[in-house]
């Protein structure tokens, strides 16, 4: 109750010294939404670049010369899939989980994860300042993306909310676009590096090593015959990108323990003949546990070399032991 007695400012000062001892507040219904003097930008962060993390900066910055709150609106399912239902290629960088742990991470107050259907899609973007952001958030200001655009046929544009918002009882920001040694940075280009295995351009971009969660399934055990006993790994989300096929150095973290280890993604065919069944095995060095149906949490730091087919399992085994040493050598 005394909590009550305190003006905005009190309590946003109060909040702030209180913060790193709360983690993100993550709404999936609206209308138990509560914040005060909400600071809110709209995406879906795929990802959660360096590009995202300056808007989140800037929000967060925002947030605090209002006395306020940042909040980041999204959407679930991903846009794309309820706008193009027959398109079956989507892979997203992070899942759901990944992101809000990211954006935890990176210090947002509130994630607010709004259900996308047509119905939403066909709202124009004055439609949905009125009914969802300022009717339920009770938004105090609004970030935008250097080129970001809201609503239906993307006619939200800066100058059109801009223009709109004046007399509505709400500001309006832009950021600046994010670039890294020189380029433009996006959710897009990191997806084409990683489906092109430019491992080293995608980390780059997003600021950390890209990951992929999943649980350790029962495999056919043909690499503890080689002396290279690995962890089957099935991701997390259909919809999660898988990099391009071939080894990879990683960590991998087990129950809280963070091993050095490596990564085949492919088709195996030296030992295979599925050629349509792809792969994800993981052998972690100096690790000798069972670990089928736990969760683990593989980082991929560089690829080593691309897949290819060995003329005998005798020089499959060689290879990898080249390889071995030369993650090593990577993850020392």
């Amino acid at each position: 109750m005394w909590i009550k007695r305190l003006n905005i400012e009190t309590y946003s000062v109060f909040l702030r010294q209180i913060k790193p001892h709360f983690s993100l507040i993550v709404h999936q219904h609206i209308d138990s939404f509560r914040a005060v003097n909400p600071v809110v930008t709209i995406g879906t962060f795929d990802g959660v670049h360096r590009g995202h993390k300056l808007v989140i900066e800037q929000l967060n910055r925002f947030a605090h010369e209002a006395h306020g709150e940042s909040v980041l609106f999204s959407f679930y399912p991903h846009p794309r899939l309820v706008l193009f239902p027959n398109e079956s290629n989507l892979r997203l960088i992070t899942t759901l989980n990944e992101k809000i742990a990211l954006l935890e991470e990176a210090g947002v107050d509130h994630l607010v994860i709004y259900p996308f259907d047509k119905h939403f899609a066909s709202l124009t973007y004055v439609e949905f300042i009125e009914q969802i952001l300022l009717s339920k958030l009770k938004m105090h200001t609004l970030v935008v993306g250097h080129d970001h655009k809201l609503g239906r046929n993307r006619e939200g544009t800066f100058e059109n909310i801009k223009l709109y918002s004046e007399g509505k009882g709400f500001g309006v920001k832009r950021i600046d676009s994010y670039t890294f040694e020189g380029n433009g940075v996006s959710s897009s280009k990191i997806r084409a590096a990683l489906s092109e295995g430019n491992l080293r351009v995608a980390n780059q971009y997003l600021g950390y090593n890209f990951s992929i969660r999943g649980k350790v399934t029962q495999g056919n055990k043909l690499g503890r015959s080689l002396g290279f006993p690995t962890a089957n790994i099935v991701a997390d989300d259909v919809h999660k990108l898988i990099p391009k096929t071939g080894v990879y150095a990683i960590t991998a973290r087990v129950n809280q323990t963070l091993y050095k280890g490596m990564l085949n993604i492919g088709f195996r065919p030296t030992v295979s003949t599925n050629a349509d069944h792809r792969t994800i095995e993981a052998h972690l060095l100096n690790f000798k546990d069972d670990i089928y149906n736990q969760n683990i949490l593989i980082s991929l730091h560089a690829r080593v070399r691309d897949e290819k087919k060995f003329s005998s399992v005798e020089q499959l085994k060689q290879q990898l032991e080249k390889d071995e040493q030369v993650v090593r050598s990577i993850l020392k």
